[in-house]
């Protein structure tokens, strides 16, 4: 899908062709819509597909007049046999082109989306430095707002192991502990980057611009360690969960254990007393009854002082 975005008397307006200082958004275009960009505005192939490379790090290129920077972002899906959502991680290509701004993406995420919609307010297309800048504040606060549903779910799965210790919940757990390593991974494959864009090489820094640049970085570093506390307590409520799952099944064939013994000695004795020869001791029906209750009686005393259940 190509769209195209301007700022007309402060509102941000979708119009229907390329104009000068404006935002062109692609996402999942086509290879007709790719080469509409080469055409139109001598756009850098190489820099188009490489944002739409899965694989694809964060990094900045700059070729002749136009600089590519590709930021990871996070989005949510809903697992298809599981009640649960896994989060992950696609690259977002901005390109710097000499008179329009262009961002590239698999998938439709929330920070273009409000972008797209008007939600962010006092944006300039033609401003192109400010423009990326507010948008990496947004990705920022994106993986923030990802990362507080991360330890909301977590607690819910763990509210619901405490009932139920199923296998279930802690593969739930394990999604979240793989979604926690993704963003972890491209947060700081980003905050590198934009160490790089600090520096003001790479994109003209006005004062204003450097200010908002540091502050992108500070919520970048805040979701950087949000994202490895939650990754250190999710590891290690896992690992309690095992522990408690390990120690039930543990309790479980002890208890059992002990029924088989109890159920054993009975057994024993009427099978001592079934047999056909003559000459047994006290062959009368109560006998064996008796000598049973005392005995098992006798062993559950010595199991339970021994706490074996």
């Amino acid at each position: 899908m190509l769209s195209y975005y301007k700022t007309i008397q402060n509102n941000l307006v979708k119009i229907d062709a390329i104009e000068k200082g404006c935002w062109i958004n692609l996402i999942d275009p086509t290879e007709e819509e790719i080469q509409c960009l080469i055409s139109s505005l001598g756009i850098d192939s190489g820099f188009l597909r490489a944002a739409l490379d899965e694989e694809e790090t964060s990094r900045v290129e700059i070729e002749d007049e136009q600089t590519l920077l590709i930021i990871d972002v996070p989005f949510a899906e809903k697992l298809e046999n599981q009640n649960g959502v896994i989060f992950s991680t696609l690259p977002l290509g901005i390109i710097v082109a000499p008179d329009n701004i262009i961002t590239v993406c698999l998938k439709e995420q929330r920070a273009i989306a409000d972008f797209a919609a008007g939600s962010v307010k006092n944006i300039q297309t033609s401003m192109k430095t400010q423009f990326i800048l507010h948008l990496l504040l947004r990705i920022a606060n994106n993986f923030l707002f990802y990362l507080r549903q991360v330890e909301k779910i977590s607690s819910h799965i763990e509210r619901q192991l405490y009932r139920s210790l199923k296998n279930k919940e802690l593969i739930l757990l394990l999604d979240l502990e793989k979604s926690l390593v993704y963003f972890t991974t491209s947060l700081k494959a980003t905050e590198v980057t934009l160490e790089k864009v600090l520096r003001g090489r790479i994109i003209k820094l006005y004062e204003d611009d450097q200010e908002l640049l540091e502050d992108v970085i500070i919520e970048f570093k805040q979701a950087i360690e949000m994202a490895d506390i939650y990754s250190s307590i999710l590891s290690g409520t896992m690992d309690a969960f095992a522990s408690v799952i390990s120690n039930n099944l543990n309790i479980i064939m002890k208890v059992l254990t002990v029924i088989t013994i109890l159920m054993t000695i009975p057994n024993i004795v009427f099978s001592f007393y079934g047999m056909n020869v003559v000459s047994l001791p006290i062959p009368y029906y109560w006998f064996p009854i008796l000598i049973t209750a005392m005995i098992t009686a006798g062993v559950w005393f010595i199991l339970k002082k021994k706490n074996l259940f």
